[in-house]
């Protein structure tokens, strides 16, 4: 089991507790982008810099998944396909996508993006607040601790 990471748009104040836990837990973490990234030199954190272009990262998270393997991203098309393959996925507020979910909260990425793209004012994500963090940490914590006890 690894955790890979939707990493160019992944707040960097989440990449520093994925840092930590996969020191802590020894799992290989990766961080995959499309631009440089400079995380603490470790044995458990790798980088992979992709070409840019629209899905580039996402493509090569869902190309390297292994069942079982966890993927951080806040993008719901790319947990969706990581769910189909047998893998786990959370956003970066700690909310875990699942079977359950997925397809209530595509529908409503599309429906969010319908409006915007007509002209609909809808907004961004609200700020990743202290309580998000904790959650973030909180689920990630119980998630490797299940797998690592196994």
């Amino acid at each position: 089991m690894q955790i890979w990471v939707d990493a160019d748009a992944c707040p960097k104040v989440i990449k520093e507790i994925l840092y930590r836990a996969a020191e802590r837990t020894g799992v290989l973490l990766t961080l995959v982008a499309n631009q440089p990234l400079f995380p603490p030199r470790s044995l458990w954190i790798k980088t992979l810099q992709v070409p840019p272009g629209f899905d580039v990262a996402d493509n090569e998270i869902v190309r390297r998944l292994a069942t079982g393997d966890l993927v951080v991203t806040a993008d719901i098309p790319l947990a969706a396909e990581v769910i189909a393959c047998g893998g786990h996925a959370l956003n970066p507020r700690g909310e875990f996508y699942s079977t359950e979910n997925i397809r209530e909260l595509l529908n409503l990425r599309d429906f969010m993006d319908t409006l915007r793209s007509s002209g609909v004012q809808t907004g961004g994500p609200a700020a990743l607040t202290q309580a998000d963090r904790q959650v973030f940490a909180n689920r990630l914590d119980q998630f490797l601790a299940r797998i690592v006890s196994d």
